[in-house]
C-alpha cells in the first residue's frame, strides 16, 4: 500500500522566519507556501518538507535526508552558502571531511537554523 506513496518530512522550528531564510538561502529551496501553521517546501519529485512553529527541542538523530548523485559536489555548493557539516567519530560512524562511508553509501550531516539534523546521502548503484 505505501510502497509507491511519496513521503514528506515534518520538522519543528522555534522561529519560522529564521527557518524559511535558512532553507531558501542556505539550501536553495524556493518552492515555499505559507499557511496558518507553517511552511510547506516542495523538494525533488513529490517530496516535501513541512516546518511548523513550536518551542525549541533538542534532537540528536537524523530527521531528514536528501538523496544526491554527487555528495562532494553538493557539499561544496552548500559550504559555499554557509552550511557547516558535522564531524563524527564514534563506534560505527566516523566522518572524514564531513563524509561517512557506510556500506554502499556516503552520508554527511548538518544542522538547520533550528538545530534539526539533516543528512545528504549518495547511494552507490
Amino acid at each position: 500500500m505505501l510502497t509507491k506513496a511519496p513521503i514528506s518530512v515534518v520538522l519543528p522550528a522555534a522561529d519560522l522566519a529564521r527557518a524559511e531564510k535558512f532553507y531558501r538561502e542556505k539550501l536553495g529551496l524556493t518552492g515555499m507556501e505559507r499557511d496558518e501553521g507553517g511552511i510547506l517546501i516542495s523538494c525533488g519529485g513529490d517530496t516535501k518538507i513541512y516546518i511548523y512553529e513550536r518551542p525549541a527541542v533538542k534532537v540528536e538523530h537524523t530527521q531528514a535526508s536528501f538523496t544526491v548523485k554527487d555528495i562532494e559536489a553538493e557539499m561544496k555548493e552548500l559550504r559555499g552558502r554557509g552550511v557547516v557539516f558535522e564531524e563524527y567519530d564514534m563506534p560505527g560512524l566516523k566522518t572524514v571531511n564531513g563524509i561517512a562511508e557506510l556500506g554502499g553509501m556516503k552520508s554527511a550531516w548538518f544542522k538547520d537554523s533550528e538545530g534539526n539534523i539533516i543528512a545528504i546521502a549518495e547511494y552507490s548503484k
